[in-house]
């Protein structure tokens, strides 16, 4: 019984450590939050190159904020859809998967693919070609057989003669990938090539020319640049690994781990994933807390975005109204230009687009000119949104009438003209300033959005931790 009692008050002093080590910071709705948590967040937001820095008490209320939304996203059950499933998955394991590669597997796996290279090499050294081809189709006649040869000959004794080879493979060669280098191809190895041009080239000297020969779509001539042994594993250790890197080798490594697990059990990948996460989670905070992150971070973005900012945008008359109770704030120190700048590829066109846009609203003159003028090719070009002076020189000469202003037509549209008004004292409309008037209102909704929440949920803060704030 003594030996039980010590055990259980062991438990307890490690408890009370493990608290004291990482206090709870708050509770949202009852939910603990500990300091660290807090602080990760803090410091990862409020880092070096953060231009609004806050400190630690003016970040409270901006995290409580967001915790009060993924609590109110979990309430709405967003974490249940699959497609919030897929991408949160998809975020956590980039992190999770690399740390199922056992220790040593990349760098085994580097090795084996340069013993592969070698092995591939069958003693032989690698070897630098250049060629000059001229191509024949595989169901050639002999006619055209015989002008190949007669061609690659003429070819040939060119060389004899003393041309060089770069520049007439440059002028001749009907190999275009290596044509415009002179006819140099990469450094080649046994059976990377066709066996008539690989028999050809490992007969050469260094700088040796081949007399032509028949390949299967071609003749050609070789000149051979260059030999060399393989380099050392040393010596391509970091170019294997970069291309092992680009092949997915990490994750291939998981999988395989992964596959070997699911075959000794009775679990899918995702449950072996979903343990692994909390596995490697409980041993290292940074990494639970950047999990953590990914998904906090996607719930707030689905409930925001369904409950606030998609239908804030698409809420036409409240923007109408809102706009109107806040001209004020979008009021202008200079007169702006809304409407639309066009070029047109005849004169004519001028006159007329200004008579199909006349009485119509804005929206509508995009699709409308479209249909009138550029239904079977493009004959007007528009630039519709608001300008202000110095942002379009035709806006400026023709809508603000600036004499030091020149007409800029665009290429193959030579006629520019201009269709609007100037508004001198601010935008006449919402859709003047559609984008500061969409972003203030959703910001508007977002904060109401908040103040509703902070009264349906319940916020406790400790002040005496949150004083030890990176300073413990």
């Amino acid at each position: 019984m003594k030996k039980i009692f010590i055990s259980f008050a062991l438990a307890a002093l490690a408890m009370t450590a493990a608290a004291q080590e990482d206090p709870i910071l708050m509770r949202i709705n009852g939910e603990p939050v500990t300091r660290s948590e807090f602080e990760y967040n803090y410091n990862k937001n409020n880092s070096e190159g953060v231009i609004d820095k806050k400190d630690v008490k003016e970040y409270v209320d901006l995290f409580v904020n967001y915790k009060l939304k993924v609590l109110a996203a979990l309430d709405d059950h967003l974490d249940t859809l699959s497609s919030y499933q897929k991408e949160f998955r998809q975020y956590r394991d980039q992190q999770i998967r690399p740390l199922l590669v056992p220790e040593g597997g990349k760098e085994k796996e580097c090795r084996a693919y340069y013993d592969g290279m070698v092995a591939r090499l069958e003693g032989k050294q690698l070897l630098q070609p250049a060629h000059i081809l001229i191509h024949l189709k595989q169901d050639a006649t002999e006619e055209q057989k015989a002008a190949a040869k007669v061609r690659i000959d003429s070819v040939y004794q060119a060389l004899k003669d003393g041309a060089d080879f770069a520049e007439l493979a440059k002028k001749v060669s009907q190999d275009p990938g290596s044509a415009p280098r002179g006819g140099l191809l990469p450094w080649i190895g046994p059976n990377q090539l066709v066996k008539e041009f690989e028999d050809v080239a490992y007969a050469l000297e260094v700088n040796e020319i081949s007399e032509p020969f028949l390949m299967p779509f071609g003749y050609d001539i070789v000149k051979l640049m260059g030999k060399k042994d393989l380099e050392t594993y040393d010596q391509l250790h970091d170019m294997i690994m970069k291309y092992l890197d680009g092949q997915g080798i990490e994750n291939h490594l998981a999988q395989q781990v992964l596959d070997s697990i699911a075959g000794q059990s009775e679990k899918t990948v995702e449950q072996i994933l979903d343990e692994k996460t909390e596995e490697f989670c409980a041993k290292d905070n940074e990494l639970k807390y950047l999990v953590q992150e990914y998904h906090d971070g996607l719930l707030l973005f689905e409930e925001c975005n369904s409950k606030i900012w998609e239908p804030a945008a698409k809420d036409t008359l409240a923007l109408t109204n809102y706009f109107k109770k806040n001209k004020k704030q979008y009021a202008w120190d200079e007169p702006h230009f809304s409407g639309m700048a066009y070029y047109c590829k005849n004169e004519a066109d001028i006159d007329a687009v200004k008579k199909l846009v006349k009485k119509l609203p804005q929206d509508k003159w995009m699709g409308t000119i479209r249909e009138a003028f550029n239904k079977d090719s493009v004959m007007v070009r528009v630039e519709r949104r608001v300008f202000k002076k110095g942002d379009n020189a035709n806006v400026d000469k023709l809508a603000f009438k600036d004499k030091n202003a020149e007409l800029k037509p665009i290429k193959g549209f030579p006629n520019v003209g201009v269709f609007g008004k100037v508004l001198k004292k601010g935008p006449a409309e919402w859709t003047d300033v559609s984008n500061q008037v969409v972003s203030d209102y959703q910001r508007l909704k977002e904060d109401e959005f908040v103040a509703e929440l902070r009264k349906r949920y319940t916020v406790e803060i400790d002040e005496s931790v949150l004083e030890t704030v990176n300073n413990h």
